[in-house]
């Protein structure tokens, strides 16, 4: 028996094959076939794929679909011509997917994707194009000139990096922390609101400024003693009153949006393009910062707009009343938020004294952010009633990173109680003191010795700055805050072996020099001239930490500088 196939197509949608008739025609033995007979029906099959193909198959040219009309076959009177049909025919390989499934038979299976997320756009890394992030890099430098590049998002305010820096640097977070923006061209800097957007602050700066890690305790401090940065003479709400102001009608005055406070006095104006300056009566209200064009009255046909507060921020001088030929050295400036390095833009003033250019920056802050400064303040407040009452001893950046332990038995443990952990502390202090008394007895090195633990101790103590200059001193205070009890201990310049102390009361800072006195071949440290002595620089400030002594205030907060 002879079988003749035609193979139209490596394509599983076009298969012809051509079978015998079940049954012998009659007078034909099964060897023979009609090949005429044969031929026919191979020509009626082609000619009905064809004429079902012709008008609905889609074929890619060039990626762009088109229908493709198949010429008529000619007819099959030739015999020759009827042999051609026989012969393979070039069908074009390139089909749409869609095409190929909706030909395929219903009798295959479809095959499962073992790897769909490879295969679908949004999970496959080569389908998709790689998503750019929308976090941002920014570069944060500490005092010793250290800095440390975090990447942050675009929602991120200056509360949120302070704490990030402080957990990677270990630092003690005592909510006093604060980004500052410096502009060393200029010579100004300020320190972030916590609720203003890093991302946002940077894109307003120009490319030498940079952004401080440093403490400040002074940011919030006006609502704990509002009397000491408004005084009466100023607030022109008190002048009208009958002189008794409480400190909460104070408050309540500035953070009420309806209610009109106005700080009022004289201050110096820098004159533009010009070095010198013009003594002007000032008003700073809710809708800007105006002065006077006769004398002290308020006529609004005497008044003149000097700045708005909306768009405007309020920076501290640090340059220096040289550079720009003041007339004092307290020093602020005016800065609209799209200058970046325009000088010429700047409202330079100057007031006449530490305590009126803190009440003048100190408002010019509640006057444009009103309750937003006060829901900043309280945030931390309410974390710490959640705390415990217990409070670490102010010690060093490496301390804090540690665990109290107990290694009295034969097993250390680690102290979770916070009140065992604080008296173990103390009682650890106290027998080294001891220790160190006996060995001084015994006959150890002499503590005036350079090796003697008792003269080192202090090193390691984030209030002590050693050789520093008496500038420096005063400009760490500056920096950080004029509040009462911000102290820090340097190395004295005129005595090789004394230190001195440097304490802020009153926005006026004051030195304090701590000599050494012998007694009985020890020496001990003391502020009185020996009435009250100390073993070590430690002691001594763990004791005016906790009462007043000789000086005017106790010690409150120590002056650090972290190194990132």
């Amino acid at each position: 028996r002879v079988v003749y196939s035609c193979l139209l197509s490596r394509t599983p949608s076009f298969h012809l094959s051509l079978c015998l008739p079940p049954h012998p025609t009659p007078g034909s033995t099964d060897d023979d076939v009609d090949l005429e007979e044969l031929v026919n029906e191979m020509n009626s099959s082609m000619e009905s794929v064809y004429s079902s193909q012709a008008d609905t198959a889609l074929l890619l040219n060039n990626g762009h679909a088109h229908r493709h009309h198949t010429p008529p076959l000619p007819t099959a009177s030739p015999s020759r011509d009827r042999l051609r049909h026989s012969q393979p025919m070039h069908i074009q390989a390139v089909r749409c997917l869609q095409e190929e499934q909706q030909l395929r038979p219903a009798s295959l299976p479809a095959i499962p994707n073992p790897f769909p997320e490879l295969c679908s756009p949004a999970g496959s890394p080569v389908l998709n194009p790689i998503q750019t992030s929308d976090n941002h890099i920014v570069k944060v430098w500490s005092e010793d000139g250290a800095g440390k590049v975090v990447e942050i998002p675009a929602d991120m305010t200056a509360r949120d990096v302070c704490q990030l820096l402080v957990y990677k640097s270990h630092c003690l977070d005592d909510n006093a922390w604060t980004l500052v923006e410096h502009h060393p061209i200029l010579g100004l800097e300020r320190c972030l609101e916590d609720h203003e957007l890093v991302v946002q602050v940077q894109a307003s700066m120009s490319s030498d400024s940079k952004f401080l890690f440093r403490k400040n305790y002074a940011k919030y401090e006006f609502f704990r003693n509002p009397l000491n940065f408004f005084p009466e003479q100023m607030v022109a709400w008190c002048q009208e009153s009958d002189g008794s102001i409480l400190q909460s009608q104070l408050l309540q005055n500035f953070l009420n949006s309806s209610s009109c406070p106005e700080i009022q006095g004289y201050l110096y104006m820098k004159e533009p393009g010009r070095k010198s300056w013009k003594k002007l009566y000032m008003f700073l209200r809710r809708s800007g910062l105006y002065y006077s064009t006769k004398g002290t009255s308020k006529e609004p046909r005497h008044l003149q707009l000097l700045s708005d507060l909306e768009d405007s921020n309020v920076f501290t001088i640090i340059t220096g009343r040289k550079l720009h030929n003041a007339p004092t050295d307290y020093q602020f400036c005016i800065k609209p938020s799209k200058v970046r390095s325009d000088c010429k833009e700047l409202k330079m003033l100057c007031a006449e004294d530490e305590q009126s250019r803190t009440c003048w920056m100190t408002a010019f802050r509640l006057l444009k952010y009103g309750i937003v400064l006060y829901q900043s303040y309280n945030i931390p407040q309410q974390r710490k009633t959640n705390l415990s009452p217990f409070s670490a001893p102010v010690r060093s950046v490496s301390e804090n990173s540690l665990v109290a332990m107990d290694f009295s038995g034969r097993t250390g443990r680690v102290i979770d109680n916070p009140v065992e952990a604080q008296s173990a502390a103390l009682e650890e202090g106290q027998t080294w003191r001891k220790r160190s008394q006996r060995m001084n007895v015994l006959g150890s090195p002499s503590p005036l010795h350079p090796s003697s633990l008792s003269t080192v101790i202090h090193r390691t103590q984030v209030w002590f700055h050693g050789r520093i200059m008496r500038e420096e001193a005063h400009k760490m205070i500056i920096q950080q805050g004029q509040v009462d009890g911000l102290f820090l201990l340097r190395d004295s310049q005129s005595n090789p072996k004394a230190f001195v102390l440097t304490l802020c009361h009153h926005q006026k800072i004051k030195h304090f020099q701590i000599l050494p006195c012998e007694e009985d071949g020890q020496v001990f440290f003391s502020l009185d001239d020996g009435a009250t002595k100390f073993t070590d620089l430690i002691h001594l400030v763990e004791f005016y930490q906790l009462n007043r002594g000789v000086l005017p205030c106790k010690l409150k907060h120590p002056c650090t500088a972290v190194a990132l």
